[in-house]
Order: C-alpha cells, then structure tokens, then sequence
C-alpha cells in the first residue's frame, strides 16, 4: 500500500463525511437561526425552545435525506471493500 493509496482513501472518507453530516448539520444550524432570531425578537429566554425545534428539524431531514445518506455510505463502503484486494497486492 503506497502513501498515494492511504491518502487517496483518506480524502475519500472525510468527503463521504461530510457529504453525511452535511443535510443534519445544516438544518440544526437553519433552525438554531430562526429560533435565536425568534428569542431575541420576543425576549424569550428558554432552553427548550431551541432544543425541541433542532431536534424535530434534525429527525424531519434524517427521515427525508436518509436514504440518499445511506446509499452514499453503502456505494463508500463496497468500493472500499471491493478494493482491499488490490491494496494488499
């Protein structure tokens, strides 16, 4: 295996990382804004006004993006397996 082969691999993980973490990451982050917005337009300083519409929009974009997440993550994990052959030869 060359050092060619484990950073090719390497930057082939962290993109399928991110690709994964992405849709998740991205509506926490939409909502946290709306939400903060909200609080400061209103002076409402509760905790769980920003917990429970995080964690409705995080469960709202796993229900919709998962299977393209998961289909990103099977093809990731095939081509992997698929070439451990030709790594070790």
């Amino acid at each position: 295996m060359t050092p060619d082969t484990v950073i090719s691999l390497a930057q082939r993980a962290l993109e399928v990382t991110l690709l994964i973490s992405a849709p998740p990451l991205l509506a926490a982050l939409l909502t946290g804004l709306i939400v903060s917005i909200f609080q400061a337009a209103t002076q409402i300083n509760e905790m769980t006004l920003s917990f429970i519409p995080k964690l409705v929009a995080i469960f709202v974009v796993m229900v919709v993006f998962g299977p393209w997440m998961l289909s990103i993550l099977i093809d990731y994990i095939n081509n992997l397996f698929t070439g451990i052959p030709g790594m070790i030869g």
